[in-house]
């Protein structure tokens, strides 16, 4: 009992003393006097979005902007859904799999997973040039390192018994892997790849931040320029292109299921 005690107070001293770490370690140096008639202005203008910037006949405007977005988020999707699948199997820990190779696929995986997009789409605007491609590559090359733990996962938990059974009839590996494993892994597979594309959309709305295209290009010149209406009807758009993927992409997860 007096074990436990002690446990508790020093968990409780631990994280106390991690919180007093983590804010001494933050420099405050107050807050401007022109703050509150900047944030008035920005409700102001968020709250009176501009809606003729919803669709212009002869330039850039939220719509384009959006589809754009939506482009990126795709591609980059369906690169990582296909490119990780090699990774996957790689990384899997399976029954009579040497455990150096699984622990260097994993190794692969979590370097890739320790880029951030938005480091990644710079690179790329470096090698490709600004535009959407470089940012539906950063997002694909991202996404890889999650995408490919969540499929491994799927691997391993995978029912070795039609496995087993097709190997006992003599059948070879492409039919073990056709009407053994791809029926088991498919679903996860594909519910994980809608899973991943929610978090896309909301990704690429911030890369044209360093040139990465989508709607994140105009929405960084609006915050530049202070044209708050016009930051409101992005932001608007914004969230109803999330929400409705969102309700989508959910209802196919569930079908999934």
């Amino acid at each position: 009992m007096k074990r436990r005690i002690w446990l508790r107070w020093t968990i409780v001293v631990a994280l106390v003393l991690i919180y007093v770490w983590t804010f001494a370690g933050i420099e405050f140096n107050g807050i401007k006097p022109t703050a509150g008639k900047i944030t008035r202005s920005i409700f102001e203008g968020i709250f009176s979005p501009d809606w003729d910037y919803v669709y212009l006949p002869d330039g850039e405007d939220l719509l384009r902007g959006l589809l754009e977005t939506l482009q990126i988020s795709i591609l980059g999707s369906v690169i990582s859904a296909i490119v990780c699948i090699p990774f996957a199997f790689w990384s899997a820990s399976r029954k009579g799999k040497s455990k150096a190779a699984s622990g260097s696929g994993k190794f692969v995986l979590s370097f890739i997973r320790t880029f951030p997009e938005l480091v990644m789409a710079i690179l790329f605007t470096k090698a490709v040039g600004p535009g959407s491609f470089a940012g539906a590559l950063a997002l694909g090359l991202h996404s890889i390192g999650m995408l490919g733990k969540l499929f491994a996962e799927e691997v391993e938990n995978m029912d070795s018994g039609p496995t087993e059974a097709l190997v006992a009839t003599g059948a070879n590996r492409l039919q073990v892997l056709w009407f053994a494993v791809i029926p088991q892994v498919l679903p996860g597979f594909l519910s994980y790849s809608l899973y991943r594309f929610e978090i896309n959309v909301r990704s690429a709305t911030i890369l044209g931040f360093v040139g990465a295209g989508g709607i994140g290009t105009p929405l960084i010149f609006a915050l530049s320029s202070r044209s708050w209406d016009r930051v409101g009807i992005i932001l608007l758009g914004i969230i109803v292109m999330v929400t409705i993927i969102d309700l989508i992409s959910g209802y196919l997860r569930r079908k999934l299921a």
